[in-house]
């Protein structure tokens, strides 16, 4: 009986270890196009159609690289005859050794596959193939000699090396590419390599700048500086307390072992843990003689001496992020977005589970007394609060009406009811602002009164009814998808409000407070992120900013477009919004210093439209805009960066003008406090100009972010009676 089991297993073994079972006669077949005949196909050519091993996007991205390096050792070769500068005469030395030997590398993977290592443009054309040179563009450099072949050697090869990065990203887009070993070491060196010759490149070109800002020496507290057409009069550091002694730069902790790796500045500041205290300061308000900077971790109480210069008064640790404060009377408004908010303003953070003592939101208090600053209220929001609008107030009734502006991950619904994360319910925080009032005589009474979906389509009610994100063609930049508003810029006097909001820019009616409606949207190819929105004082100009790389990466290098996180100029034509030029800080700034456009106010010289900026570590520019279409740099301060070697997060947050003098929050090293100085561009009559407005609506004395009112000038006094 043993014996008969064992010899029908082995039967049953044998019949199921044959491959495809060789009784099998089914077909295997392969379908046509739709009314094409269905063929039969080997098992051999099913199996040669399942591999995996490489893809045909694979295929044809060696293909266009090679291409790609051949235009590189074109430019690189042009050198000898064009320069004698030894550093150019190196670089293109290497570029000619390296593109050589990476050519040779593709011809043989290419030919290893028995692939045609021939490029067809009806794959990819020219124009697909990015940072590619344009025929002028060969022959310009052709017919350069000197500094001039330098520098734009260093460009067209820049946007090279860069086009070549972007079509990695491209290829990594495409289904099963890179399952090849060799090809996906080949890429990630390819990408890796082409980054830090980048960013060698980025600082020669630096060198080549005649702008006194370029190539500034790097120190925390010892950085070299550049100033024109201003005087620095003042330079605070952080009070005890808002920093960490051991650690005052802020930088990231870094494991050894990636220390080792050579890796570009950018991709290395991607890694490492940053604590979960951030000390940064932030945005600043003004009333009377008092200023309040805000802080992700509290916010400071300063009161200002009659030529500008602060003093602490006192120092308010609550922790939560971002600090964005306003002042109406006696209270102090401030923003919170981070998770770790509580309640309590405990430095131990609030967990990662739902908890009630979390706080996100808008907290409130009492500054009557400045040396004891007391918590009187809050309003718990789904995304926390990232800016606030301060919109009118207190009005008869006594109420303060606050846009609120939250930007971050929705809470669950078990922490705080009525949050919904889906963009496909209409119930969800996203697309939304939420619109708070503000009892002055019970402010723990306020409370979000409308959350109103102001981008919803108006013919349809679809909330994502505006730019759902993506870029907007060749050579574009990628925008945000429209869900959430970074700024809203109230200015009441003329019932409008400019919104930055992700995607895109927005002209509100806020003629009713409770239910503001669009006018105008725009949109802006080179925009990666609308910021921040500000009008001209007489409310017929808009100045909008662009975040490109969320305020941490370096945008102002000698080779980003100039059109890229730069600001973007708008006259209100019949209640629309035309653009007019784009302006951006024009220094080239080094690897190492985050740059970007961000928060500033307007200088009130009387008829003139002048903007004074905060650039991160791009430093200060003040831009005259006057002439839309021709916006001018009039002055500038800057530092070095913070570090020679690593990029970290620093600079300017806030610059704004108050009473005859500017102040800049810088994120890591403190505070600092300008004055204008007379110059070709603005006279001693024009600094006083500035120097004796005040608003011609409202309290006297008065400066909120994002709360703009009209203003006016003292009345000059008939010479005679």
């Amino acid at each position: 009986m043993y014996n008969i089991k064992l010899f029908f297993l082995l039967i049953l073994l044998t019949v199921f270890a044959l491959p495809g079972n060789a009784n099998n006669k089914s077909p295997i077949l392969q379908p046509g196009a739709p009314g094409q005949a269905t063929k039969e196909i080997s098992a051999e050519m099913a199996t040669d159609i399942a591999n995996s091993s490489y893809t045909t996007a694979d295929v044809y991205f060696m293909q266009g690289m090679i291409v790609h390096h051949e235009q590189a050792l074109t430019m690189s070769k042009l050198a000898k005859q064009r320069t004698n500068s030894k550093t150019i005469l190196d670089l293109a030395g290497r570029i000619e050794g390296s593109q050589e030997d990476e050519i040779e590398f593709m011809t043989s993977w290419l030919k290893d596959r028995g692939e045609d290592t021939k490029y067809e443009m009806k794959h990819m054309g020219m124009h697909k193939m990015a940072g590619m040179a344009s025929p002028l563009q060969l022959k310009n450099l052709s017919n350069s000699k000197s500094t001039d072949f330098d520098r734009l050697f260093l460009q067209l090869m820049i946007t090279h090396h860069d086009g070549a990065i972007d079509m990695v990203d491209t290829l990594k887009e495409q289904p099963g590419s890179r399952y090849d070993q060799l090809l996906s070491e080949f890429v990630s060196d390819l990408v890796n390599d082409q980054a830090i010759e980048i960013e060698r490149m980025n600082g020669l070109l630096i060198n080549l700048s005649d702008d006194p800002r370029a190539g500034l020496m790097a120190g925390l507290y010892t950085a070299e500086e550049a100033i024109s057409n201003m005087e620095l009069i003042a330079s605070l550091r952080k009070p005890a307390g808002f920093f960490d002694p051991k650690n005052p730069a802020m930088r990231k902790a870094v494991d050894p072992d990636d220390e080792d790796e050579v890796k570009s500045i950018e991709e290395a500041s991607r890694e490492g843990r940053s604590p979960m205290l951030s000390f940064s300061n932030t945005d600043m308000a003004f009333k009377d003689n008092v200023m309040v900077a805000g802080s992700y971790h509290g916010f400071n109480i300063y009161e200002l001496a009659e030529n500008g210069i602060p003093s602490l008064v006192s120092s308010v640790i609550c922790p939560g992020g971002q600090g964005d404060v306003s002042i109406v009377e006696n209270l102090l408004i401030m923003s919170v977005q981070d998770t770790r908010g509580r309640v309590d303003c405990g430095l131990q953070g609030a967990g990662s589970e739902p908890t009630p003592e979390r706080f996100r939101g808008i907290r409130i208090f009492d500054i009557s007394d400045l040396t004891m600053p007391i918590q009187v209220g809050g309003v718990q929001t789904c995304r926390g609060s990232h800016t606030h609008s301060v919109v009118s107030g207190p009005d008869a009734d006594g109420k303060i009406i606050v846009y609120n502006s939250g930007t971050s991950s929705i809470r669950d619904d078990e922490e705080l009811a009525g949050c919904y994360d889906s963009p496909g319910d209409d119930r969800t925080a996203l697309f939304r602002i939420d619109v708070i009032e503000i009892p002055m005589n019970n402010p723990s009474k306020a409370k979000i009164v409308k959350s109103p979906a102001v981008f919803a389509d108006e013919e349809t009610g679809v909330l994502a009814g505006l730019w759902r994100g993506g870029d907007h063609g060749d050579q574009t930049q990628r925008t945000s998808r429209t869900d959430e508003c970074h700024d809203i810029t109230v200015y009441p006097a003329a019932n409008l409000a400019a919104g930055a909001c992700s995607g895109n820019g927005i002209l509100f009616d806020i003629s009713d407070p409770y239910n503001p409606k669009r006018i105008d949207v725009v949109t802006d190819e080179g925009f990666a992120y609308w910021h921040s929105a500000t009008f001209n004082n007489d409310g017929t100009k808009v100045v909008f900013t662009d975040e490109w790389g969320g305020g941490g990466r370096p945008r102002c290098r000698a080779w980003d477009p100039l059109n890229w996180g730069a600001n973007a100029i708008y006259d209100i034509e019949d209640n629309k919004l035309v653009f007019k030029s784009h302006y951006k800080m024009p220094a080239p700034q080094t690897e190492t210093e985050n740059c970007v456009a961000h928060n500033g106010s307007i200088i009130p010289v009387k008829d003139r439209d002048i903007f004074v900026q905060a650039w991160y570590q791009g430093g200060i520019s003040i831009m005259d805009f006057t002439d839309s279409n021709n916006p001018i740099e009039i002055g500038y301060f800057d530092r070095g960066p913070i570090s020679e070697k690593s990029l970290g997060t620093g600079g300017f947050w806030s610059v704004y003008f108050y009473e005859g003098t500017i102040y800049g929050t810088e994120i890591v090293r403190g505070l600092d406090v300008f004055k204008l100085t007379e110059s070709e561009f603005l006279t001693k009559a024009d600094i006083e100009s500035a120097n004796n407005a005040f608003p011609a609506v409202g309290p006297k004395r008065l400066f909120n972010p994002q709360q703009q009112m009209p203003m006016t000038w003292p009345k000059v006094s008939s010479a005679g009676n």
